[in-house]
């Protein structure tokens, strides 16, 4: 699986980037069960996926902070 762009992260809408976080984190604690017994053989997955939970959660920030703002 290719990395998400962060165009595409901007595209989504603030709850489908919450519901790609969770799943996102779901996985990640599968990746890593696998990776301590000796499953895991891609272990370069563990990385792409870290990069891609940081970029959804940069872009909801981005999102919500401009949301406050724009409250103001």
């Amino acid at each position: 699986m290719k990395a998400m762009k962060i165009e595409d992260v901007r595209k989504l809408a603030a709850e489908e980037i919450r519901t790609k976080i969770a799943d996102a984190r779901e996985e990640m604690m599968k990746l890593r069960f696998q990776q301590v017994t000796g499953q895991l053989t891609d272990t370069s997955r563990v990385k792409f996926l870290r990069r891609d939970i940081a970029r959804m959660v940069t872009v909801l920030r981005e999102v919500e902070s401009a949301a406050v703002e724009g409250a103001k």
